[in-house]
């Protein structure tokens, strides 16, 4: 039996799964929606496509969109685009669009689709690594994909009433994560790639993410997040900061999901970032819940950097991973997120 909606929104409402209608009054404030998606035999995958709708610019949005075809080989369609109309044929603010993407709510915490349809940078990993792309070397993409929710949406709660009664430490952790709310669905779902004029269907599972909220990220320092779906329905996900060097109680959160339920946990061991490789690093993990010790196996594969740091405008050096992992689960495998970031790295070679 497939679970109720009200399991699926896990205290939220359907209204939660569509996108402001016009642009939110305080600048800060956006409207954020991204999905992870991996083919099911792990050839390829697209480390996040994702929308930053920020109010102080709402009619030019910011647009991600990794694609890691295998190989080494990745594509970079990062850019701005205009907004569409949110507006479905129904009236409802269904789609959120910038430029050549757009995510479309087809069921609240059901069924959504994503179309890209644009030019993306033709590179490799080990040149995201050594910042060496040519971003003059673009080459057309179209991705369409068909998703359905697999799991009850993970929700974080920063209201600012919330936050308002937190201590300072705890207040600094929700800054991070944003002021206001943010949840999460493993899913699985079908769809076409058209690339090198070749078109492939595939079928993936992933993981859909939207929130709305005012995220600042002035203390943030780096983190560490994973999920996956497995073929028989369990699947588990968290995310957590490093310690702040102050004695304070980092952000980590994370779920069990196992016969239906959705177990709170919180993550014991934790791969964060500390070498640059395009595949291979180990990235196994603990979580801690009612059900005990929860471990799980993983490789990294498929992924995507971006390596940032004072010449790019920043105060402090910062590197990015989104990619892909092999996980193992008491025997069962599947291929997931994990996205981890540190400030103040020194790259290593890649391998």
């Amino acid at each position: 039996m497939g679970l109720t909606l009200e399991q699926m929104t896990n205290g939220l409402t359907p209204e939660h799964d569509l996108f402001f209608a016009e642009r939110p009054d305080d600048p800060g404030m956006r409207e954020s929606t991204s999905v992870w998606l991996f083919e099911d035999g792990g050839a390829f995958g697209f480390p996040r496509i994702g929308i930053e709708a920020e109010a102080s610019s709402w009619d030019d949005r910011l647009y991600q969109a990794n694609f890691a075809l295998g190989g080494g080989r990745i594509l970079d369609g990062m850019g701005r685009g205009p907004a569409p109309s949110p507006r479905g044929p129904d009236g409802r603010p269904t789609i959120l669009g910038a430029g050549p993407l757009t995510f479309r709510c087809i069921e609240p915490f059901r069924r959504w689709s994503m179309t890209f349809d644009g030019t993306a940078v033709d590179g490799t990993v080990a040149q995201q690594i050594a910042k060496t792309l040519d971003r003059e070397r673009r080459i057309p993409v179209r991705l369409d994909v068909e998703m359905e929710m697999a799991t009850p949406a993970w929700v974080q709660d920063n209201s600012p009433e919330k936050v308002a009664r937190m201590s300072e430490a705890e207040r600094a952790e929700a800054t991070s994560m944003g002021i206001g709310w943010r949840l999460e669905h493993t899913l699985r779902g079908k769809g076409t790639l058209t690339v090198d004029g070749e078109t492939r269907d595939f079928a993936v599972t992933g993981s859909r993410i939207k929130r709305q909220s005012v995220r600042p990220l002035t203390s943030f320092r780096g983190h560490c997040w994973q999920s996956a779906v497995f073929p028989d329905g369990r699947a588990f996900g968290y995310i957590a900061y490093p310690a702040a060097g102050d004695g304070s109680e980092p952000y980590n959160e994370g779920y069990v999901f196992q016969d239906g339920r959705m177990v709170a946990a919180r993550a014991t061991r934790i791969p964060w970032l500390r070498r640059l490789v395009d595949e291979g690093d180990d990235v196994s993990l603990e979580l801690e819940s009612e059900l005990g010790t929860t471990r799980i196996e993983g490789r990294s594969t498929l992924s995507t950097f971006k390596i940032m740091g004072r010449s790019d405008g920043l105060p402090v050096d910062f590197d990015l991973h989104q990619g892909g992992a092999r996980y193992t689960w008491d025997g069962a495998t599947s291929h997931g997120m994990i996205e981890r970031s540190r400030t103040g790295g020194e790259p290593e070679a890649s391998g």
